[in-house]
């Protein structure tokens, strides 16, 4: 260190300083600058990337929020749907129902229409039936009785006893 102080020259180390000076001015003139911008356009480069990393993970968010309730929707649309189908087969099935029982209801007023006819028609022939057989007995009772004349005066005299009484 002695021998530094000893040759130490104001002359040098002056001209050493104005060189650095020089160096420094030059640097800053020409390489700082250059690179005090290429690091603040890294600096924003890695500051645009991350918040369009940001951004995309919103808009993947709202994408899949959207997509959940667009899902929620279909469901309630498919249910919707399903207890519509279901109103609608019930209703037909009781429509089919209902009108089946019309249809038998119709059919069972015509057969009882039917046999109501028929035992009118039944009770009619059996009617002119006996008043036939009525008759005809009679027509031959009275043939009998008629034949014989004693006979013939007794039932005459019954008939005019029967209306003296009436």
């Amino acid at each position: 260190m002695d021998q530094l102080l000893n040759d130490f020259s104001p002359g040098l180390f002056i001209m050493q300083t104005i060189i650095l000076l020089v160096l420094i001015f030059l640097m800053v003139k020409f390489a700082w600058k250059p690179i005090l911008n290429s690091l603040n356009d890294r600096e924003e480069g890695i500051q645009n990337a991350l918040d369009a990393a940001e951004k995309a993970k919103l808009e993947m968010a709202n994408l899949n929020a959207d997509n959940e309730r667009l899902l929620n929707e279909a469901r309630a649309e498919r249910e919707t749907m399903m207890k519509e189908a279901r109103e609608i087969k019930t209703k037909m099935i009781s429509d089919a129902k209902e009108e089946a029982q019309a249809e038998a209801n119709k059919t069972i007023a015509h057969a009882q229409a039917a046999i109501e006819s028929e035992k009118k028609a039944a009770i009619s022939e059996l009617k002119s039936t006996v008043a036939t057989l009525s008759v005809d007995i009679a027509e031959k009772m009275v043939k009998g009785e008629l034949s014989d004349k004693s006979k013939q005066l007794e039932l005459v005299n019954s008939m005019l006893n029967d209306a003296k009484l009436n």
